[in-house]
């Protein structure tokens, strides 16, 4: 049974971490079980509505995935994927744009003002935010990558006190859309903005010594481990491109990078405001360690 002392002791344990990242910019990469779950999705909004309330600007960047998959379904269009990654013709490039930044995106916006938020749905063509480029593979068709981030809309929504929610696709210098992964857009977008950290919201606990058990977590890990990691082996698969994006924000400036489990209920509140956390935390140097002395 939770009582009043649990509540006391919890708020306790998180002032400290509230009174530290007041004012700063949170980058979240939400996607997975956590899109799918409307229990989860009523917690991550709940918990980005709570960041906001005590200080914080929250950045959202989203996926959309298994949506994607279900309009191509019903419009007779094959899902096909290399490497992890969507290979998207000009059909599937228009469903892709139509479900994240038709669907996907006011959905998630609309849900954050009903709970109390002040959202705002945009995507990488809105005040060329981002620029694309092919990614190069030509058999991928209009997969890109970032090519730059103007972060100054986003800027101005977060200091008057707007929480945008960003989806991936945008346009190269001609005009041409593209589906950009939304890990990499959370992950520039964090380094653009200087933000204080990103956290990719996943289908796995975080980055594990053996990634069939849960229980060999790693808390927490520098830039270097993270790299020697992936060398290893220990890191492989969908999780390398998750790493290596998190070390690449963090090579541009971001303190910190997290990788938590999305279908654990409110795990952004959990990651932030507690001295254990619940995911893995990267960091830039090992002298950055929230958990232990946030202020």
């Amino acid at each position: 049974m939770f009582d009043s002392n649990d509540r006391v002791r919890v708020l306790s344990e998180a002032l400290p971490y509230i009174q530290s990242f007041a004012g700063k910019t949170i980058v979240v990469k939400y996607g997975g079980a956590a899109m799918t779950d409307n229990a989860l999705k009523a917690q991550v909004i709940s918990d980005i509505v709570f960041m906001a309330c005590v200080g914080i600007r929250p950045v959202v960047v989203h996926g959309g995935g298994p949506e994607i998959n279900t309009w191509l379904g019903k419009m007779g269009i094959e899902a096909k994927f290399l490497n992890g990654l969507r290979v998207t013709d000009a059909d599937t490039m228009d469903v892709v744009e139509m479900v994240l930044v038709g669907r996907v995106n006011k959905e998630l916006a609309s849900l954050i003002n009903q709970s109390g938020g002040s959202a705002v749905g945009i995507c990488g063509k809105d005040a060329n935010l981002i620029t694309a480029r092919p990614q190069g593979a030509a058999e991928m068709g209009f997969v890109g990558e970032v090519a730059s981030i103007n972060p100054s809309l986003l800027s101005s929504l977060v200091e008057n006190g707007y929480i945008p929610i960003v989806s991936s696709v945008a346009t190269d210098e001609t005009g041409q859309a593209y589906n950009i992964n939304a890990d990499t857009v959370a992950g520039e977008i964090a380094a653009a903005l200087g933000a204080e950290k990103l956290i990719l919201l996943t289908d796995t606990a975080g980055i594990l010594k053996d990634y069939h058990d849960p229980s060999t977590i790693i808390h927490q890990l520098d830039i270097t481990q993270a790299r020697e990691l992936i060398q290893s082996g220990v890191v492989s698969g969908g999780m390398i491109p998750k790493v290596t994006c998190c070390v690449r924000s963090l090579a541009q400036g971001v303190r910190a990078a997290h990788i938590i489990d999305g279908r654990v209920p409110h795990a952004l509140l959990l990651e932030i405001f507690t001295d254990s956390g619940v995911g893995s935390m990267i960091v830039g140097s090992s002298s950055y360690n929230h958990r232990s002395n946030p202020m």
